[in-house]
């Protein structure tokens, strides 16, 4: 069959944006395809113009307003940009060092980036981004610049005497989180001594002996008063900070999350009544699940966009469903969900008679959750929608959340960080906390290619039960809320709003 002009000249140019793809390019230069690519491209949403001769890959249908695309490919962008602009001469602003050295995982609204060839102009970029180029009169030396996911950044130590005392107040958990990342303050109390920075010095110490590392706050003191400064240690923190990192560690990430739950903790207990305790009549709670099943299982999937009615999901639970009998069984995609959901239910279920028997929430849930997982997507393997490669375990590539400013940590981080959460949940001496941050940090996590809203769901009910509190069915009809929720928890800090969203989900089964 001969394939019509229009159709081939599409199929050639996603070949070729494939190409650049498979070598690792996530942003395109517009002399990388021809105009006639480019433009059949970007007329049917595989392409999406970023600023005059750059280009970012795209999906076609994505509303207006859409900025998975654009958070996917901004990190990419801006390296790209720099690079062709300023060869190796640049580097972005302390503050936005810090925060990569930080491990976090937000982007900001405008990026500033510091060059000798800069001309102090701003571009706009989409989404309400921009990008200021800020002429750097004395620019720092090679050897005081360095790469964070693929963005030029000042080292840490000149990062931290670069920004100013502000930044401690408006970003506390990622300043502690720097300060402990520091073996120690050799390197630091070189650069604060090349330039006489004596108040600096004394904000460092003071921010130090704050977060608990008593020994370099010392350090920095004691250099300069031999260098015959008198230096005064000032808190730069405008409240006490957590010190929740506990013992050292190499990756940010885990300070990240170790810090969250301590500092979240708090705002999450009042929200819920005092627990139930575990129910005396286990018997009794578990036929309760099972007669949520069915709506749990809609909303659920509903939630992830899959098409599903209460009745596939009854016929796939009771070992009815049957393809040839009922048309809408043969749609294989929201069918084998159902069953994967099923299927993955029945391994709660094995996993809350533990719970319920007296074993540690967090332990079961660490020892089982892998079960879950390929439970949920078992089916899909058997149909041949997936490959048996995907129930490998933790992913193995980069992840985006749909409209979400927090993008999830490197694939790399992911084994790092599941030890220290099934530690942290193990540890949580309250149920209502290791569901609100269970399910928080599972999110935050994105430890699966795909999954990870309905695995976080029924860890939230496991760790309810925990307490003797109702399983919670999520409903769709609050989906716009759960996710706003979510994301101010991830891109904000904020887990009031989460809290009092399951708080509330939880009283309507009551």
């Amino acid at each position: 069959m001969t394939i019509p002009p229009a159709p081939r000249r599409l199929a050639n140019a996603l070949s070729a944006l494939k190409r650049f793809q498979d070598a690792g390019k996530v942003v395109l230069r517009a002399s990388d395809l021809s105009r006639g690519q480019r433009e059949i491209l970007s007329a049917n949403g595989f392409l999406r113009l970023v600023v005059k001769g750059w280009y970012m890959p795209s999906r076609p249908g994505d509303a207006v307003g859409d900025t998975t695309s654009w958070y996917a490919a901004m990190r990419d962008f801006i390296r790209g940009y720099c690079d062709s602009r300023f060869g190796e001469a640049w580097h972005v602003s302390p503050d936005y060092s810090v925060l990569l050295h930080a491990g976090n995982t937000s982007f900001p609204k405008q990026v500033v980036v510091h060059a000798p060839r800069a001309k102090n102009g701003l571009l706009p970029l989409p989404d309400d981004c921009s990008l200021l180029d800020y002429q750097a009169k004395d620019f720092v030396p090679r050897d005081r610049i360095e790469r964070v996911e693929g963005l030029q950044v000042l080292t840490l130590p000149l990062a931290l005497l670069r920004v100013p005392e502000v930044f401690f107040r408006t970003y506390p958990d990622d300043a502690q989180i720097a300060l402990y990342r520091l073996p120690d303050a050799s390197e630091l109390n070189r650069e604060l001594l090349a330039g006489g920075h004596s108040v600096v010095a004394g904000r460092l110490a003071g921010a130090f002996r704050a977060v608990g590392r008593e020994p370099l706050a010392n350090d920095i003191l004691g250099a300069f008063r031999v260098a015959g400064y008198t230096v005064t240690a000032t808190n730069p923190f405008d409240a006490p900070v957590a010190h929740g990192a506990g013992a050292r560690t190499s990756s940010p990430y885990v300070l990240r999350m170790r810090l969250l739950w301590e500092r979240m903790r708090g705002a999450v207990v009042p929200l819920f009544p005092p627990e139930p305790g575990r129910p005396v009549d286990r018997d009794g709670y578990l036929t309760l699940v099972e007669e949520l099943y069915r709506t749990d299982a809609y909303h659920s999937l509903s939630i992830e966009g899959y098409r599903v009615t209460e009745a596939l999901i009854q016929r796939v639970a009771t070992g009815l469903w049957n393809p040839g009998e009922h048309g809408s069984d043969a749609d294989a995609r929201n069918a084998m969900a159902a069953h994967g959901y099923w299927l993955a239910h029945t391994a709660v279920r094995d996993s809350l008679h533990k719970i319920l028997a007296g074993s540690n929430a967090g332990d079961v849930y660490c020892a089982d959750h892998g079960a879950w997982f390929r439970a949920l997507f078992a089916p899909s393997v058997d149909a041949h929608l997936l490959s048996v490669t995907d129930l490998a375990g933790y992913r193995g590539h980069q992840v985006y959340i749909r409209n979400a400013a927090h993008i999830p940590p490197p694939a790399s981080a992911v084994r790092d960080m599941m030890p220290e959460f099934c530690a942290l949940l193990a540890h949580e001496p309250q149920a209502s906390v290791r569901a609100v941050l269970g399910h928080f940090m599972f999110v935050y996590i994105h430890p699966y290619m795909d999954g990870n809203g309905r695995i976080a769901r029924f860890l939230m009910n496991a760790m309810l039960a925990s307490g003797g509190y109702p399983w919670t069915i999520v409903r769709l009809e609050r989906r716009a809320e759960y996710l706003r929720a979510l994301d101010m928890a991830s891109s904000h800090g904020d887990i009031a709003p989460f809290a009092s969203f399951v708080a509330s989900c939880m009283r309507e089964m009551i």
